[in-house]
């Protein structure tokens, strides 16, 4: 679940591994050193990288190609899933700062092979715009890379079985913000029962990461009332802020 298939392994001198003494141990008030931790993506995301060295675009985007060979090779639920004829892994700025995740392809999707090209997709295009973004700017994916049979809703043993996929493509990117598209996204990345109607406009946490649920575009299409417009806009307006307030900190 980490991206990592080997590890080195060297030899060691059992006596480098015997507890300090006492005269040798810090003292009571000596403060820890933090510990600098390198990059999670080893030869299996296709890229690998130096201690600490982050990674560029190109890296990012052969890293995301080799992970989409590797699914659609492995993924132990889209290789036996019946309801598609091909995967839809994501597209998007490999570099994106922001996400947008969904459910699942539709059949629209499944017949193209992109995410959010239907309907809902035209949806998904019109908030992104709506923040001053097009849709290269930022990234799109879905926690199923298949479409369900009769575009059913996502289970959670398929979610458990594809994605992981979904949750190394995050590794690769590292967007500063997540937007969390309906009830099954919200569900993994957030690892709750609750649904979305609770949860929306409020501010999360995936692997550090802000993660705002709000409603998946396909209900807003079918409840397409005022509140339920305001409160995505909402959410929107949100996770722009956060993206503002981020950026503004790192500079």
């Amino acid at each position: 679940m980490l991206g990592v298939d080997r590890l080195p392994i060297r030899e060691v001198d059992e006596a480098a591994t015997e507890p300090a003494s006492p005269a040798h141990e810090p003292a009571g008030d000596a403060q820890p050193q933090p510990v600098r931790t390198g990059s999670l993506f080893t030869s299996q995301a296709g890229v690998p990288q130096a201690q600490g060295e982050p990674m560029t675009r190109e890296d990012k985007q052969r890293a995301l190609d080799e992970l989409h060979r590797e699914h659609d090779a492995e993924c132990p639920h889209c290789t036996v899933a019946t309801g598609h004829t091909q995967t839809v892994f994501g597209e998007g700025d490999p570099d994106a700062e922001l996400m947008f995740i969904g459910e699942a392809p539709g059949a629209e999707e499944d017949r193209i092979g992109r995410p959010f090209v239907g309907r809902s997709g035209q949806k998904l295009t019109e908030m992104i715009e709506a923040l001053g973004l097009r849709r290269e700017d930022v990234y799109i994916a879905n926690v199923l890379k298949a479409r369900p049979p009769q575009n059913a809703t996502p289970t959670a043993a398929e979610a458990a079985k594809c994605g992981p996929y979904l949750e190394r493509q995050i590794r690769i990117i590292q967007p500063k913000v997540i937007v969390a598209l309906g009830s099954p996204a919200s569900k993994l990345l957030l690892d709750t029962r609750e649904g979305i109607t609770r949860i929306r406009g409020q501010w999360h946490e995936y692997a550090g990461i802000p993660v705002m649920p709000t409603f998946h575009p396909a209900y807003l299409l079918r409840q397409y009332t005022p509140d339920n417009r305001r409160k995505v806009w909402s959410d929107l307006q949100a996770a722009s802020r956060k993206l503002s307030a981020i950026s503004q900190e790192n500079r």
